[in-house]
């Protein structure tokens, strides 16, 4: 059935929820414990085929293809188990938004998400009692490609409970329109694409749809007017987000944290070797001592990113540990290549990173993470292709012990001063950092000493003693560079 044959009402609210997809979350690097909603004005609703306008002077015109859910009777004070009772209908959103404009509106996402005709729905409306609500599909297509594609089946928080929850703090009402969150593929559109959104329940008798929501994006040409209110800005933060990914921005990939023939020799350097190596050096305090990685075997490389906490305290807990915290700040900015070392006093009374941070980390690309405090969902992390060296398990949160509070500074991790810059090893013997001028002449120094070590394991191992070959002496030295062709 079509929107113009059941003429919905216009809703008296539009509730859209921030995150619900998984595949969403993972990209954003956060799992809400609970759902969170804004508001949209009813002024924003189109239709299929309308235009959506890009504002003169801006750039970060993104579309969300959604599910929405259409209520049909009043709820309020429900239970989870009738809240499905209460929706009539189910079509496709496009759940658009300004980056542009997002800044000084977080949270409230009203400029950035209210302008006219930055709700489309439909075509055609999906009976909700024909449908399983964990059985819907949501598809967008730009420009005729597929971009998002997912499913209802396992998503963080199920469509009835949204329901039941809004119900508890305000009533629904019928032709209200709840739009249910995005899964991962949203991204920006450009003046001239098209858009498509469609919802679908392929595995229901019929396999009902919605039809295909279609939107024009068009080249606005008013400009805002700086006497009324803040203008749109952007960062290469909002851009990456925007887009879904700093390629897909076109912004400049980083330079490699480390050159990669370089990277590929401290992957094969034992961190044993390259400690012996440092010593000889006159190196002697950049180990990084008490801290073991969540998996065995795992080898880290990468170059330091900083990370302080100072103990805690609740007066400076109030002004720094909560919002976007220093923490939290320092996982959504390392790049690829990079780890990120905590400073946290050696204290193993608190977690200092748990899963949702370390799936952030993984997906910007980071190395690793090297922690003297503990870890939070310890199993979870350790399942992750990312190598976390820490003091081990811990259950309390952060505020337990610390207080995040400044980053990219020098720091003392596990007795080591650590530089942002500096490079930093670990396997299973440690951690250890590497001045980033010494790092090459000790990487080939300790894969020659290797080598050596593995050829006098195979002497010992026929049989000869360990006198004057290890370490060897002049006859045995010779010996070695015959066996391998370096004797003059």
């Amino acid at each position: 059935m079509g929107l113009e044959d059941r003429r919905l009402p216009r809703p008296g609210k539009i509730i859209a929820v921030h995150l619900s997809y998984p595949s969403r979350a993972d990209q954003r690097g956060r799992r809400p414990a609970a759902p969170s909603y804004f508001l949209k004005p009813s002024s924003s609703l189109a239709e299929s085929g309308a235009t959506v306008e890009r504002p003169a002077g801006t750039e970060l015109l993104a579309f969300e293809g959604e599910i929405a859910l259409v209520i049909g009777t009043a709820a309020r004070g429900i239970g989870i188990d009738d809240a499905w009772d209460h929706v009539a209908w189910v079509t496709a959103a496009n759940d658009w938004g300004l980056y542009d404009l997002r800044a000084n509106d977080r949270g409230s996402n009203l400029r950035n998400k209210g302008r006219d005709g930055y709700t489309p729905i439909g075509p055609d409306l999906i009976d909700a009692r024909a449908v399983d609500p964990a059985g819907l599909r949501v598809r967008t297509w730009r420009n005729g490609e597929l971009v998002q594609d997912d499913t209802t089946a396992d998503l963080l928080f199920p469509f009835r409970q949204l329901v039941a929850d809004l119900a508890q703090h305000l009533t629904l009402e019928p032709g209200d329109v709840i739009l249910t969150g995005t899964p991962a593929g949203s991204s920006v559109a450009l003046p001239g694409d098209v858009v498509e959104v469609e919802v679908d329940a392929p595995d229901a008798p019929g396999a009902p749809t919605s039809g295909r929501l279609v939107s024009h994006v068009i080249e606005g040409a008013a400009r805002f007017d700086p006497a009324l209110g803040s203008l749109p800005s952007v960062d290469d933060r909002q851009r990456e987000e925007a887009w879904g990914s700093r390629a897909a921005a076109g912004l400049d990939a980083p330079a490699p944290a480390l050159d990669p023939a370089l990277r590929a020799k401290l992957l094969e350097a034992p961190v044993a070797g390259l400690s012996q190596q440092l010593r000889k050096r006159g190196l002697d305090s950049v180990s990084i001592d008490g801290v073991r990685p969540t998996r065995p075997g795992v080898k880290l490389v990468g170059v330091a990113r900083t990370l302080r906490f100072v103990p805690h305290r609740e007066d400076l807990f109030r002004s720094h540990g909560g919002g976007y915290n220093a923490q939290k700040r320092a996982f959504d900015a390392v790049g690829e290549g990079e780890v990120i070392v905590i400073e946290a006093r050696g204290e193993r009374g608190s977690g200092t990173l748990g899963d949702i941070l370390a799936l952030r980390a993984l997906a910007r690309g980071a190395a690793g993470v090297v922690t003297d405090g503990g870890v939070r969902d310890y199993a979870a992390v350790a399942e992750m292709d990312l190598p976390v060296f820490s003091q081990g398990p811990h259950p309390a949160v952060l505020g337990r012990r610390h207080v995040p509070w400044d980053a990219d500074i020098a720091i003392a991790c596990g007795g080591a001063t650590v530089v942002p810059g500096d490079i930093v090893v670990g396997d299973d013997d440690g951690v250890i950092v590497i001045p980033p001028a010494l790092a090459d002449e000790v990487a080939d120094a300790a894969l020659a000493q290797e080598a050596e070590d593995a050829w006098i394991a195979e002497q010992v191992a026929a049989g000869h003693p360990v006198e004057g070959l290890f370490p060897m002496n002049a006859e045995w030295r010779a010996r070695f560079d015959a066996a391998r062709g370096t004797g003059g």
